[in-house]
């Protein structure tokens, strides 16, 4: 089950008669009301009535929800509230009776502080069915004693709260709570230049690919400009207005993809994740050894490097389930230090190219990543698989059967970790991340076993092969 919140509106009048009407993306058969505020009064008093013209009066209906906004102090100029709770596809064989979906209405809306009881004066709002699979309700946000609730969060908290919900009436599709560690879903607007523009993907999520690569390869900020310029990125500082010598932040774009004036578009490293401003960037990277300025690389000395990564992964996998109760912010740098270690492997073994690595690369970052962009500092074990990031990133392209085979027992000593990250989230009750754990060792282990076979050819500007945008239905932007 999941809770959608609509755009909020000013006319109560004509959203019911939208709802009682035939309805545009599906047929509303039989609309009716299944719930309402504390002291309404009997439902069979609220439904609207038929006229002897065979159309429904929604006027006493509207007038009633409208009352406390008529006589509110200083009412918003939007001040209807309109969700719908809907059942997921493996729920929907089962049949809800108008009581249950009254009870889950009312739990909800009493856990985000819509529905109080008739003591507290709070918000009117209505429950009302017109489908087997979902209800829709409505709500002005003007108490009955002239106050606004301006209902501030009142996604993430719908969510929680129908997440609530959905264990107690063990229902089989339930939505983890918000926990602001996905990435920022692109606008509409960037998807569909990316789809005029022949694009497989938004500037935004390639960059933040390409931008992620770098991290995971440098060491310095000067490396990690060095190398975003390298991969052919436009880059853009930001430099203090006290020391023109100190850098403050920093912009990426693509040079194919301009403004209709041809200019670059460019995205501040905040724009493209939470972790990956430029103060959060050194912290991460901390204080590393430089690598040789030409290091010599052959095939033994990649097998050597696999194979010593692969011992510090196992090592670090057993520190993430050591330090988890009495350090959890020491088993997080690990995490994030894994992430990046995936990261710089996937570009060795797959290159430009986005194949099955590049994406367990991205679905494990999220798993690794903390709460609300945070970074914890990185010293003892998470600077090592810092140092191996480093390492594996500066051996160049895996050329021979011996690199390959290193480099899936190093895959699957990382799918081994992912489990172990899986139990932490899950043990955080960060149940999108555990999740996306899951997700990443499930592939991880295809690729170690050969069932999916990572992509290593030459590198080539050909776009990725899963695109994400194009295909399917539109859906809205984000909350």
């Amino acid at each position: 089950m999941i809770t959608r919140v609509h755009r909020r509106g000013s006319r109560v009048g004509g959203l019911l008669r939208y709802l009682w009407g035939p309805g545009k993306a599906e047929e509303h058969v039989d609309p009716h009301l299944v719930a309402a505020w504390d002291g309404a009064g009997p439902l069979a008093h609220l439904e609207p009535k038929v006229t002897a013209s065979g159309k429904l009066d929604l006027r006493g209906l509207t007038a009633m929800l409208e009352q406390p906004v008529r006589a509110g102090y200083r009412p918003p100029t939007k001040f209807v509230w309109h969700a719908s709770m809907r059942l997921a596809p493996e729920d929907r064989h089962r049949t809800v009776s108008d009581t249950t979906w009254a009870n889950m209405a009312v739990q909800m809306l009493a856990e985000v502080g819509v529905a109080t009881t008739a003591t507290d004066p709070g918000l009117r709002w209505i429950a009302m069915r017109h489908a087997d699979d979902h209800i829709h309700i409505v709500a002005t946000l003007v108490r009955e004693d002239g106050r606004t609730n301006w209902l501030r969060n009142d996604y993430p908290r719908c969510v929680k709260a129908t997440y609530n919900v959905a264990r107690r009436y063990n229902l089989h599709r339930r939505v983890p709570p918000v926990d602001r560690t996905a990435h920022r879903r692109p606008h509409p607007a960037e998807v569909s230049k990316a789809r005029r523009t022949g694009r497989a993907q938004t500037p935004r999520e390639e960059l933040r690919r390409r931008v992620r690569t770098a991290v995971a390869a440098a060491g310095s900020q000067q490396e990690f400009f060095a190398r975003l310029r390298e991969a052919g990125i436009l880059v853009r500082l930001r430099r203090s207005s006290n020391d023109p010598r100190q850098i403050t932040g920093y912009a990426v774009a693509l040079p194919g993809a301009r403004t209709a004036g041809g200019q670059p578009v460019y995205f501040g490293g905040g724009r493209l994740a939470p972790d990956m401003t430029l103060p959060k960037l050194r912290l991460r990277w901390g204080t590393l050894t430089p690598l040789p300025a030409s290091p010599r690389v052959g095939r033994t000395e990649r097998v050597d490097a696999m194979s010593q990564a692969a011992k510090v992964v196992t090592v670090a996998a057993e520190d993430i389930r050591r330090d988890a109760p009495a350090a959890p912010g020491r088993a997080q740098a690990t995490a994030v230090g894994a992430a990046d270690l995936l990261t710089s492997l996937a570009y060795t073994v797959e290159g430009d190219r986005r194949g099955p690595l590049h994406r367990a690369a991205e679905v494990f970052d999220r798993a690794a990543r903390d709460l609300y962009g945070r970074v914890q500092k990185s010293t003892g074990r998470p600077q090592e698989m810092r140092a191996m990031s480093r390492l594996v990133a500066h051996l160049g392209r895996v050329s021979g059967d011996d690199d390959v085979i290193a480099a899936l027992a190093l895959v699957m000593d990382l799918a081994r970790l992912a489990d172990t990250l899986e139990q932490l989230r899950s043990a955080q009750q960060r149940l999108h991340q555990a999740e996306a754990a899951r997700i990443a060792a499930d592939a991880l282990r295809l690729v170690a076993g050969g069932r999916q076979r990572a992509v290593t050819l030459p590198l080539t500007p050909a776009s990725t092969p899963v695109p994400t945008v194009g295909g399917g239905r539109h859906t809205g932007r984000g909350r």
